[in-house]
């Protein structure tokens, strides 16, 4: 995306070398794309269970919100090293297996941990009927963090992976990245079918221990089947496709080759060059994805807390009507990711209908403000209802119906936000020549830097106004429209005879 401070002439060369290698054969894509499920499948369960899950454990709502700095903070630091150190990875297994390998490994030891949380904080001498759990929060903190530093040390290495498949072919790369996005949608739907589905732990009778209630049972269940799917997929893309050995290019005579300071020299290096379209597409995804992570964030907790009046410190009544919230709104993921997968199959042709990218990123930024806007509404319309049907009563059929069809619709604006910054950012850079793991790495900040804002302010900035998630959602709607008028405005058009879109890649964290 962006040239580095260093090596640009190796990266270069390295460019056109691999540029004049024929594409991989399309099964052997298909097969590396499908890693994304099982990393997809983690990255479902962690935004549809794990925040109402750490406040079951005892931190308050307004404080549960930091537990997701780990993904920014992670996201940050590791995907540009990850990516840098991939790009010049001299491993006889290759470039980017030894990076997916590791991280995949990285994932089993996460999900022991915050599986397995509740029961070594009770061995350790946790109270069960005393909240908050201080050691079993701390494990699950410490696992979180492992856990998103996996998936990062994943993602970046797995799309890279794909570019060096297609070997610089246009048409190649896009079906690539499409697969990939169709793939990240699977697991989405994967994921939140278990999350939604409240009998799971059955599967796993051993799930469920004095420590480890239904609940808890379930979601360790959940994380047993996504380390499995993540393991089969990887184990057999790396087995099946072999990466090749990189080897950096000659060093002519006489030539001093500057080691610098690695990876920080070349983010340093890459802000200082960055041009005029970059900086808007950054600003672009910054506030894009400012609107994105409240409802990314607390979706489940919205439905639990606002849309079914529960609680999760409440009574044994109000904790149920919040697990029933919770389980719907993994059933509105689920939805929203069905929407997804067939959106994101039909990004290009879509964008060549409305007139471009930049006009359909625009478009769909309105959309997702409308859509935000509206949870305001459905809130309104579930508190009007229990005041007549008593506070037990949770939602009516239609304002159920209702908030699960937001989820569905929002499947239209987010299969576009992962895929189109992308496609500008490969489309911007075309003639740079950097490494693709630090590319992606770079463009990565525009992501993790709003969800550190989101991640610090939404709970504060939330019990501000009372308590609750609207607040935070209605600053999301805001920013949603902003982003849409930036799209529309200032966002620079796409060269002519450059590719429209290439469908597909992932931008959470």
């Amino acid at each position: 995306m962006i040239m580095g401070a260093q090596d640009t002439a190796a990266l270069e060369t390295q460019s056109t070398e691999e540029n004049t290698n024929q594409p991989s054969p399309l099964r052997k894509i298909i097969s590396v794309a499908s890693i994304a499920a099982g990393i997809q499948f983690g990255w479902a369960l962690q935004l549809s269970l794990l925040t109402p899950y750490v406040q079951l454990l005892g931190i308050p709502h307004k404080w549960s919100s930091l537990i997701w700095l780990c993904g920014p903070i992670s996201g940050m630091i590791v995907q540009p090293i990850v990516g840098f150190y991939s790009d010049r990875c001299t491993s006889r297994f290759g470039r980017r297996r030894p990076f997916i390998a590791s991280g995949a490994a990285l994932v089993a030891v996460a999900v022991f941990l915050i599986g397995y949380a509740a029961d070594i904080g009770y061995k350790w001498g946790d109270k069960l009927e005393k909240t908050p759990r201080v050691r079993a929060i701390a494990i699950f903190a410490f696992g979180f963090w492992i856990l998103d530093v996996a998936n990062n040390t994943l993602q970046g290495p797995c799309r890279a992976f794909l570019a060096d498949l297609s070997a610089g072919d246009a048409k190649r790369t896009r079906v690539a990245n499409a697969f990939f996005s169709f793939f990240m949608a699977v697991g989405n739907v994967l994921g939140y079918a278990a999350g939604s589905y409240k009998n799971l732990h059955k599967m796993f009778p051993f799930a469920m221990t004095n420590a480890c209630d239904i609940y808890c049972a379930n979601l360790k269940s959940c994380f047993f089947l996504s380390i499995t799917l993540l393991l089969i997929v990887t184990v057999t893309s790396l087995w099946y496709v072999k990466d090749k050995q990189w080897s950096p290019p000659p060093v002519n005579p006489g030539e001093v080759r500057t080691k610098g300071v690695p990876f920080v020299g070349e983010i340093f290096g890459a802000f200082k060059v960055m041009k005029r379209p970059t900086w808007m597409l950054l600003i672009v995804t910054a506030l894009n994805w400012i609107a994105w992570f409240p409802f990314l964030l607390f979706d489940t907790d919205w439905m639990g807390r606002e849309v079914y009046g529960g609680s999760s410190e409440g009574n044994d009544r109000m904790k149920e009507l919040y697990n029933l919230g919770v389980h719907s709104g993994a059933l509105g993921l689920m939805f929203n990711s069905i929407v997804l997968g067939f959106m994101s199959l039909g990004v290009e042709w879509i964008g060549k209908k409305v007139g471009g990218a930049k006009r359909l990123w625009g478009i769909v930024n309105f959309i997702l403000a409308v859509g935000l806007a509206m949870t305001v509404l459905v809130t309104k319309l579930a508190a009007d209802y229990r005041k007549t049907a008593g506070p037990y009563a949770g939602p009516s059929p239609g304002i159920r119906a209702g908030a699960l069809s937001l989820f569905a619709v929002l499947g239209i604006p987010l299969a576009i936000t992962f895929s189109i910054p992308f496609a500008l950012a490969s489309i911007f850079s075309s003639s740079s020549g950097a490494g693709q793991g630090l590319s992606l790495g770079v463009l990565n900040l525009a992501i993790v830097i709003p969800q550190m804002i989101v991640s610090l302010g939404g709970g504060p900035f939330d019990a501000l106004f009372g308590g609750g998630n609207l607040p935070a959602f209605v600053v999301g709607a805001i920013a949603a429209a902003i982003s849409g008028v930036l799209a529309l405005t200032v966002l620079p058009s796409p060269p002519p005879d450059a590719p429209a879109l290439k469908p597909g890649a992932m931008g959470f964290h």
